[in-house]
C-alpha cells in the first residue's frame, strides 16, 4: 500500500496524461510532412577523434579491413539498425516528426525505427538505473522554435562510425530547428561527447528537405 501511495504522489507526466493538452501543440513550429536528409559534400565531415583503447581497436579493425580487401567484420545481423547517432544520418530513407503532449517522436522509414523525446520536464534516470537502448533515453525542451534534445544511455555496441566503438558515457545534444529563410529546410546540429572514447567532442550538422504530400513506406530488412 505504501509503495502504491508513493507512486500516486509522483507528479504526472504529460506524455502519460495527454487528454486536454493538445491545443498547446498548435503553438509549436510546423514540422509536418516527410523530411529527407541532404547529403553533405564528400569529405566535409570530420571523423570522430578516438583515444586510448578505442583508438587501438579502431586501428586494428582498419588493418583487418585492408587485409580482407575492404571487407569489414560486423558484429550482429545485417538487419541491426544503426542506433544513435547514426539513425539521424541515414540519407536514403526519410523521417517524420510527430508532436503529442509531452513528447516528440521521430519515425524513421529505415528499419521502421522510432525515437521518443520526452518534453514533459522529466529528467534522465540515474546512471545506475540506465537501460541502454539503440536510441538511448532522450529528453527535450523548447527554446523558442528550437528543440534542444539531450540523449544518454545508448548501447555501447552501437558504433559511432564503421569500426568505431564508444563507451557508456556517450552523450549527445541536438538542436533542431527550421531554417529561417526556408521553412521547408530543417537543421539538426549535433554535439557528440564521450570523455572516455573521444579526444574531443564531435560536431555534426544534418540538413533535411521537406517535400509535402509524401509518405513513409514499409521497410523490411532481409538478412
Amino acid at each position: 500500500v505504501l509503495a502504491g501511495a508513493a507512486h500516486a504522489q509522483q507528479p504526472p507526466k504529460t506524455a502519460a496524461w495527454p487528454r486536454g493538452q493538445y491545443a498547446a501543440l498548435d503553438k509549436l513550429p510546423d514540422w509536418g510532412g516527410i523530411w529527407t536528409l541532404q547529403f553533405p559534400p564528400p569529405g566535409s565531415r570530420e571523423r570522430p577523434v578516438l583515444k586510448g583503447n578505442y583508438l587501438k581497436d579502431y586501428e586494428a579493425w582498419r588493418k583487418i579491413v585492408e587485409t580482407n580487401h575492404g571487407v569489414a567484420p560486423r558484429v550482429g545481423s545485417n538487419c541491426m539498425p544503426p542506433g544513435m547517432p547514426g539513425i539521424m544520418g541515414v540519407g536514403q530513407y526519410p523521417i517524420e516528426f510527430m508532436f503529442t503532449p509531452g513528447r516528440v517522436t521521430t519515425h524513421h522509414e529505415a528499419w521502421m525505427q522510432w525515437r521518443v523525446i520526452y518534453t514533459d520536464g522529466r529528467p534522465h534516470p540515474a546512471p545506475e538505473e540506465y537501460d541502454p537502448t539503440f536510441s538511448g533515453h532522450s529528453i527535450g525542451k523548447w527554446e523558442g522554435e528550437t528543440l534542444v534534445v539531450d540523449t544518454v544511455a545508448i548501447k555501447d555496441t552501437i558504433p559511432l562510425g564503421q569500426g568505431m566503438r564508444h563507451s557508456d558515457k556517450l552523450h549527445i545534444v541536438e538542436r533542431i530547428y527550421l531554417q529561417k529563410d526556408d521553412p521547408d529546410t530543417l537543421i539538426v546540429e549535433m554535439t557528440i561527447e564521450d570523455p572516455i572514447a573521444l579526444e574531443k567532442p564531435r560536431e555534426l550538422k544534418h540538413t533535411f528537405k521537406r517535400p509535402r504530400g509524401t509518405e513513409l513506406i514499409q521497410f523490411v530488412c532481409g538478412a
